[in-house]
């Protein structure tokens, strides 16, 4: 008997949209956008000899102009956004990647969900907790799974206290999975690492500047990428899926927009 493998698709990217708290105000995407009849003057001056009136219905073409930053919406953190070096625990210290230079290999492998909504704003993950939530789904890491991470962020999207949400991955946790040759990791909060705010804290009651951006800086050790500002890691099933995450490519940048997207294969007779 003849089988059919159809693919179905999970989108776990958020849009890019005016007025949405995605991003403290500051770093907010920016859409200024132009209807058809906006760019009639742009059409005329570039077509010389034509007016207004030559155009059906007086429609032009529809456009957008876009103010943002590499790490608006849904978007995958270089090595290089992390730190200027990578792997000194990898071959030695060496220039870290830009988003141009990712390899594409690392942007579609099977993707692993570890959830993580139970724990508290502002908790760090340990390598501790990593272990557990692999035990409890029964699952041993391969190298270059994709590995995406659950918080209480994905429900909170939109909403005022969304970049203050979520637990972040520590230093110890994201060493773990690099350990084991994870190159990919993504978070649906609004940054790898715990937020700010609870580190700020942390680093006031005990004097450790090593906290700052712990998560990130394991990129110094073994170089990695993430996703940040993942969306509907709820849908997904804690593996038997892939993901497809190719980042745009700008030039030396430390970030790359991308349409994350979960990919399941499903057979049927």
């Amino acid at each position: 008997m003849a089988v059919n493998v159809l693919r179905r698709f999970v989108d776990l990217s958020i849009y890019l949209e005016n007025d949405v708290l995605s991003d403290p105000p500051a770093l907010a995407p920016k859409i200024t956008y132009q209807t058809h009849q906006d760019t009639i003057g742009e059409f005329t001056r570039l077509i010389p000899g034509t007016s207004p009136e030559d155009y059906p219905e007086g429609e032009a073409a529809a456009a957008e102009w876009v103010s943002l930053s590499t790490h608006s919406g849904t978007h995958l953190d270089a090595p290089y956004h992390f730190h200027s070096t990578q792997d000194a625990r990898n071959g030695g210290s060496r220039p870290s990647i830009t988003i141009d230079e990712v390899p594409l290999e690392w942007c579609f492998q099977n993707g692993v969900k570890l959830d993580f909504r139970h724990f508290p704003d502002g908790y760090v993950v340990t390598a501790a907790d990593v272990e557990a939530e692999l035990e409890r789904i029964g699952y041993d890491l391969q190298p270059l799974d994709i590995v995406v991470v659950n918080t209480r962020a994905g429900m909170a999207y939109g909403q005022p206290g969304y970049v203050n949400t979520g637990c972040g991955m520590g230093y110890e946790a994201t060493m773990y999975l690099l350990e084991r040759g994870v190159r990919l990791t993504g978070t649906d909060a609004w940054s790898w690492d715990a937020p700010f705010s609870y580190t700020a804290e942390r680093i006031a009651a005990t004097g450790d500047t090593s906290l700052i951006w712990e998560g990130h800086k394991a990129g110094r050790d073994i170089g990695y990428c993430h996703l940040e500002k993942l969306h509907n890691l709820e849908a997904l099933p804690s593996h038997g899926f892939m993901i497809s995450c190719f980042p745009h490519k700008i030039r030396g940048a430390s970030a790359g927009w991308t349409r994350a997207v979960a990919i399941f294969d499903d057979e049927q007779n």
